[in-house]
């Protein structure tokens, strides 16, 4: 019998950890050690698609009997995506950048096995519109969550009614793995029945 292939996941956040968790395969974390792409004008499809790829693509060189899936998300608004804060007064600016409008949230993924010369693709976006916030729901929200390692300074599954008035597409995919997309890659793999 052949043993079960090895799945990483490329990725230090313990969201996509939870999220891939539900889809009921084994699978293990190794963090790539790279440069992200963060400039905020970049095309934001572009930039997670390339982000994605240089993490699932510097794990699989250290690991080519491996699956390795790799991700990356951003918020984009007015033509800038919002990355991760630097500190609570960005992420406080953000938020205020974030009230009353609707923004998209980007997510690329990449899977690949370098002994197998195997690459996929895929993203997902999703809307996402916020009430209008006042400055002590802010206040109240920076205390409440800890933002600096969140695209847009937020987490909607974390005290997201606060800043929420609703959301069209993969919820999942808001939070940082849109997992519709991610069966899908999978699948198309073998990994997943």
């Amino acid at each position: 019998m052949n043993p079960a292939p090895r799945l990483i996941l490329a990725s230090a956040s313990p969201r996509r950890r939870e999220l891939l968790a539900r889809l009921g395969l084994p699978f293990e974390v190794v963090v790539a050690d790279v440069t992200e792409h963060e400039d905020p004008t970049t095309d934001p499809r572009t930039m997670v698609s390339h982000n994605a790829a240089l993490k699932a693509d510097w794990v699989a060189a250290r690991h080519p009997e491996a699956w390795v899936l790799g991700a990356d998300t951003t918020v984009f608004l007015d033509g800038h995506a919002l990355n991760k804060p630097r500190d609570a007064a960005e992420a406080r600016a953000m938020l205020r950048r974030l009230s009353g409008r609707t923004h998209t949230v980007f997510t690329g993924l990449a899977l690949r096995h370098h002994r197998g010369g195997y690459r996929a693709d895929a993203g997902a976006a999703s809307e996402v519109t916020f009430h209008p916030l006042t400055e002590a729901v802010i206040t109240e929200y920076l205390g409440r969550v800890h933002t600096l390692d969140k695209a847009g300074g937020y987490a909607i599954q974390e005290h997201g009614d606060l800043l929420v008035a609703g959301q069209t597409g993969s919820f999942s995919n808001i939070i940082g793995l849109p997992l519709e997309a991610t069966k899908q890659i999978l699948t198309q793999a073998g990994l997943l029945g």
